[in-house]
């Protein structure tokens, strides 16, 4: 099962600007270059470093609100296209030829999203709709367009 990363997008403080990007390194010690959730704490496990969102979910939650918002307005930083993100712990996908993110838990929205419209968080509470996140394990540089799939799991290449 393959898709397409279709947005990159970060923000430098909590609650600050979004910023879309065409292309960003992501670092196992720091996440999205640039993006405040990234960076590991000393002692932390680093489960919140990435977010990820469906386009079809966003998209879903904006018919049923009947509003046409940009992903990023949702405050995650990539979006995937055709493409199912895992709703398993410890699943791992890879984006790109390098990039390697596991799937910590589920991304739950929070009270921040009717801020940005009124109903939005319980149309993001259905279903992971407000997308998953993730820790990163393998660095790698990725750009819009690159392909995104299921990595295999790391107990059976270490089996094989």
């Amino acid at each position: 099962m393959n898709g397409e990363l279709a947005g990159i997008a970060r923000h430098g403080r909590p609650r600050g600007p979004m910023e879309t990007l065409d292309a960003i390194e992501v670092s196992v010690e720091g996440g999205l270059a640039g993006d405040f959730r990234g960076s590991v704490k000393p002692g932390g496990k680093g489960r919140r470093q990435v977010s990820l969102i469906e386009a079809g979910d966003w998209d879903a939650a904006m018919a049923e609100l009947g509003h046409s918002l940009d992903w990023w307005n949702r405050r995650a930083n990539l979006l995937v296209a055709d493409f199912d993100l895992p709703q398993m712990p410890g699943t791992r996908v890879r984006i790109g030829d390098t990039l390697v993110l596991e799937i910590t838990q589920e991304c739950d929205p929070c009270s921040r999203m009717e801020e940005v419209a009124p109903g939005l968080k319980a149309a993001l509470t259905p279903d992971w709709r407000g997308g998953a996140l993730a820790k990163v394990i393998t660095p790698g540089r990725i750009a819009v367009g690159d392909r995104i799939r299921i990595e295999q799991d790391a107990q059976l290449q270490d089996a094989g």
